[in-house]
């Protein structure tokens, strides 16, 4: 039998959430069942939408139960099959983190290859579900073209930071981000190619809010603009945005610790005289495009045309405050936690 360290709901957050909100179990698997493999987990993600299943509300996707183990992506080894064609060995990217080892259901994972020289964790970020959001949320949902300039939010992000560098791959004219921090700032611009930055952390030092920053960014407008965060950055590009501007809404992570309902933006009377789009969107009924995906992005990765950042934590106990420090702001590209197995 197979003993997992796991960790669970033991509170719904309140605002912000705090360490007393998780518990550690030391949980034994069940034997396995025809159609499962089981596996031992190298590298845990953990994402900002998974604060919103932290609370027990109707959404999309059901929320965590108190007392049980949450899920999430998780790369883990095969130690057992029951599943002709996943062997013994074979790399699985699958939804039950939050634990060290697991029985998986093959039908609903799927064997990734290792690639020569990337990281097995990079399918847990810029070739996984954040870099797959990037891809499909620009090129599908925002209907990106060559020569649109592109602002993204949260651009210093696992999912912001692939943003950019595709729009500039794929022809963009020119590529904003924001970010929270002087260092971001500047590895945004000399590390990943984006035309110009700014730090949205300096306007109450300088009085200049997201907007004027933005402005003088993209003193033009922008044709594009792609949300990681909501609130004032969704005020200020939608007064940047030109006639006809395309907005993708992937995530509002400045809204998602609030206790009270944020107000929407004071400007959003110009998606009318403009004639805006913008457009909410979810992963889950893009990955009819994963392997077209995953065939360009890792392309330009071995290249060394697309570069990615890891933020890693070390060990399962440390899990919950990797997502706390996630939803501070704590990292640079992709949260990840690592596994003593990853080490081994």
């Amino acid at each position: 039998m197979t003993l997992s360290r796991e960790v669970q709901l033991a509170a719904r957050p309140v605002g912000a959430p705090k360490p007393s909100d998780f518990a550690l179990a030391d949980v034994t698997l069940p034997p396995l069942q025809d159609g499962q493999v089981q596996v031992e987990n190298l590298f845990l993600t953990v994402d900002p939408y998974m604060r919103g299943r932290m609370n027990d509300v109707k959404s999309y996707t059901p929320p965590f139960a108190l007392g049980e183990t949450m899920t999430g992506g998780a790369l883990g080894r095969v130690t057992e099959s029951r599943v002709e064609g996943v062997p013994v060995g074979a790399y699985l990217l699958h939804d039950q983190g939050w634990r060290t080892h697991a029985n998986v259901t093959a039908a609903r994972a799927r064997v990734v290859p290792a690639l020569a020289g990337v990281p097995l964790s990079a399918y847990l970020g810029v070739l996984g579900m954040p870099g797959l959001t990037a891809y499909a949320g620009l090129l599908r949902t925002a209907e990106f073209k060559a020569g649109d300039t592109v602002f993204v939010s949260g651009a210093a992000g696992a999912v912001g930071s692939a943003v950019g560098q595709i729009a500039r791959l794929k022809g963009a004219a020119r590529v904003i981000g924001s970010a929270g921090s002087a260092e971001k700032v500047a590895h945004l611009k000399d590390g990943l190619g984006f035309d110009a930055a700014f730090n949205y952390k300096d306007g109450p030092l300088t009085g200049q809010s997201v907007a004027a920053q933005l402005r003088e960014a993209a003193p033009d407008g922008i044709d594009l603009y792609f949300d990681n965060v909501g609130g004032e950055h969704l005020e200020a590009a939608i007064s940047s945005l030109k006639v006809g501007g395309h907005a993708a809404i992937c995530g509002m992570i400045s809204a998602y610790n609030a206790t009270e309902p944020n107000p929407a933006p004071r400007n959003l009377a110009q998606v009318i005289g403009k004639q805006l789009t913008l457009r909410g969107f979810l992963v889950t009924p893009h990955y009819d495009l994963y392997d077209t995906f995953l065939q360009e992005v890792g392309g330009y990765i071995a290249s060394g045309e697309m570069k990615f950042d890891e933020t890693v934590v070390d060990g399962i106990d440390s899990a919950p405050g990797a997502f706390i420090g996630l939803l501070e702001g704590q990292n640079t590209g992709k949260m990840i936690v690592r596994l003593p197995a990853a080490q081994e």
